[in-house]
């Protein structure tokens, strides 16, 4: 009763299965075709189905129709040939416990175990019809070969030219009187009037100088002078002093260029000292740009390569300059190398601290097989292209890359001029193909679980037997299943293995069992004897 019972709900079970493989509702096989598949051979029949809808592949059907959604014409998917497990090229052997011990040929280690086989890896081709791929949009590019630039797109800011620069300090100390210039960014000209200064020392050495001249003495008369010219007093106001013989309470200190005021450190009245920067004038007719380059293109860049900057405030206008300066260390937190140009601004249309989008040439490479930048697909673990093999058929191939310039990437290995690559719906494509390589692998892995596992077999020297306490004691030679060395240890029996016709000295062959203490032999006999 209870086995009659098993078999109805085994079959309504099946019967549902069925119905949920075929979205029509309507199984495509009987119920005596499903029970004599495997789950794996079930599953890959239906993964890859006969007919589906280019622009909706969620609608699937067994036989030829209209899609529901759109009324589009199913199309028909053809099973690969090239979807097949296919046997794998053996690129190399390596040691089993120390990855960097290889062979070339077969070879075992000096505890006699087999060195590990390390296979190529290989795509699963994906065959799509003519319709989806132009639905997709897919789009393919040939592998070419010619001239690379070590182009280097990086950015940058405007910057002052600090050759063209003027700090403006005092040497003497002293007060702010009738500040000239009142802002930061205020345009001056050479020799215009900046601020007056008051201060005591410079009214005492103005009368010294005019003692001196009244004592009719040329060495202090001289001696006076320079003690002028030290205090910062210019060679007009000694003049003027001269003509005049009259102390200046106040003197005047002018611009020592043209320029804006890039910094203004004082207001009037002020109290300031040698060491106090009263201001900074800067000349714009030639600016600096200071760019940012990568630590990996940092052998890229020499003195005089020429180089383009745009400014997203001026679309379409570029400004063409050279590296002038390469700096002799990265820094510490961005990783990157910085490098100077420098260009005329007689216009001032580069202000500093503008951001720049920077083009610097490093020269061109001849001769390089290269593919366009949208072909490659990352992985972080891999980079790989999808290879279109023509009639709608397209396999991925991993690839080393080398360096990257614009829209072009360089290919190391795994392609040859005149290849097609996917440079669009590429992804699309390189999903399905992971997935059928899924199922071959999950077909694999249940092959071998059908076949079981291999079992452990080694031999070996008996030194003594305890059948009372259930082992043995044994010097076997290396077992290489497991990883074991020939060693003299003691071994647990299965319940149920006899010892029976077996004494020390004998030669045994025996089979392993792992266990949850440990692993048992489940069973054994002496070499040369079938018992």
């Amino acid at each position: 009763m209870n086995n009659k019972i098993l078999q109805i709900l085994g079959a309504i079970g099946v019967g549902l299965l069925l119905t949920a493989c075929e979205p029509s509702g309507a199984p495509s096989e009987s119920v005596e075709d499903v029970l004599k598949q495997s789950a794996v051979e079930h599953g890959i029949k239906h993964t890859d189905p006969n007919y589906v809808c280019p622009m909706h592949p969620q609608i699937i059907r067994g036989e030829p129709g209209n899609c529901p959604i759109c009324g589009m014409d199913l199309v028909k998917v053809e099973q690969d040939e090239a979807a097949q497990p296919q046997e794998r090229k053996i690129l190399y052997y390596r040691h089993p416990h120390d990855p960097a011990i290889t062979s070339d040929v077969p070879r075992q280690d000096e505890m006699g175990m087999d060195f590990v086989p390390i296979y190529e890896s290989g795509g699963v081709a994906v065959s799509i019809s003519p319709s989806v791929v132009h639905n997709m949009g897919v789009r393919t590019a040939p592998v070419t070969r010619g001239r690379l630039w070590r182009r280097i797109d990086t950015v940058g800011y405007v910057d002052f030219d600090e050759s063209r620069l003027s700090h403006i300090h005092l040497r003497t100390d002293g007060w702010i009187e009738r500040l000239a210039v009142k802002s930061e960014g205020e345009r001056v000209a050479r020799g215009d009037v900046l601020f007056q200064l008051y201060s005591p020392t410079l009214v005492n050495a103005q009368e010294e100088y005019l003692q001196a001249l009244s004592s009719g003495s040329k060495r202090l008369t001289e001696a006076s002078r320079e003690r002028l010219r030290a205090l910062g007093v210019s060679g007009n106001q000694i003049k003027q002093l001269n003509k005049s013989r009259k102390v200046q309470q106040r003197l005047k200190v002018y611009a020592p260029q043209a320029g804006i005021l890039a910094e203004l450190n004082v207001r009037e009245g002020m109290y300031v000292k040698p060491a106090t920067e009263v201001m900074m004038l800067a000349d714009l007719s030639s600016v600096w740009l200071l760019a940012e380059v990568f630590e990996s293109q940092a052998d890229w860049v020499r003195v005089g390569a020429p180089a383009e900057v745009q400014l997203s405030y001026r679309p379409g206008r570029k400004w063409e300059g050279e590296v002038e300066f390469i700096y002799p260390s990265l820094d510490p937190k961005t990783r990157t190398l910085k490098v100077r140009l420098r260009f005329p601004n007689a216009d001032e249309a580069l202000k500093p601290n503008m951001f720049a989008s920077v083009t610097i040439y490093g020269g061109a490479r001849n001769n390089i097989l290269m593919v366009p930048r949208e072909a490659l697909i990352r992985t972080g673990k891999q980079d790989r292209v999808i290879l279109a093999m023509g009639e709608g058929r397209f396999l991925p191939r991993a690839v080393t890359v080398g360096m990257e310039s614009g829209d072009w990437v360089e290919i190391i290995e795994g392609l040859r001029e005149g290849d097609n690559v996917a440079t669009s719906g590429q992804f699309l494509i390189d999903s399905e193909a992971s997935l059928k390589a899924s199922i071959q692998r999950l077909g694999d892995a249940s092959s071998r679980l059908e076949e079981g596992p291999a079992p452990i077999t080694g031999s070996g020297v008996l030194k003594a037997l305890m059948p009372e306490q259930g082992k043995l004691n044994m010097a076997h030679d290396p077992i290489p299943a497991i990883g074991w060395p020939a060693m003299v240890m003691d071994f647990a029996l299965k319940p149920g293995v006899s010892l029976e016709g077996l004494k020390p000295g004998d030669a045994v062959s025996f089979q392993l069992e792992k266990g949850d203490q440990g692993y048992l032999i489940t069973a054994i006999r002496r070499r040369g004897t079938d018992q």
